[in-house]
């Protein structure tokens, strides 16, 4: 009998692991990259390229910079990359590129 139930002991955790591994991907990390964004020209143009950052999908924070022309933005990696934030602030009209 304990060997039974030892053997269904097993069995569940090894039921609960597979499900916690599929339920929460492990490999998905949060970055931030740096965006050079030059076209900015006036203290108006980092909303427009805020807004359009924000409405990409796993975008968390994004911090716009009219001084120094750039935009640094948080994202999950599991649902966007640096090109879909360039191609983004692109569409608005502010072409922009990683920056070092």
């Amino acid at each position: 009998m304990k060997s039974t139930t030892l053997t269904a002991a097993k069995r569940l955790l090894s039921t609960l692991t597979l499900c916690a591994l599929v339920a929460s991907p492990g490999w998905a990390a949060t970055k931030t990259v740096t965006l050079s964004v030059p076209g900015m020209t006036c203290a108006a143009c980092p909303f427009t390229v805020k807004a359009a950052l924000g409405k990409v999908e796993g975008v968390s924070k994004t911090d716009v910079q009219f001084d120094k022309r750039e935009a640094k933005v948080t994202f999950d990696d599991s649902k966007t990359t640096a090109q879909a934030l360039m191609r983004a602030t692109g569409d608005a009209g502010y072409p922009s590129t990683l920056k070092n």
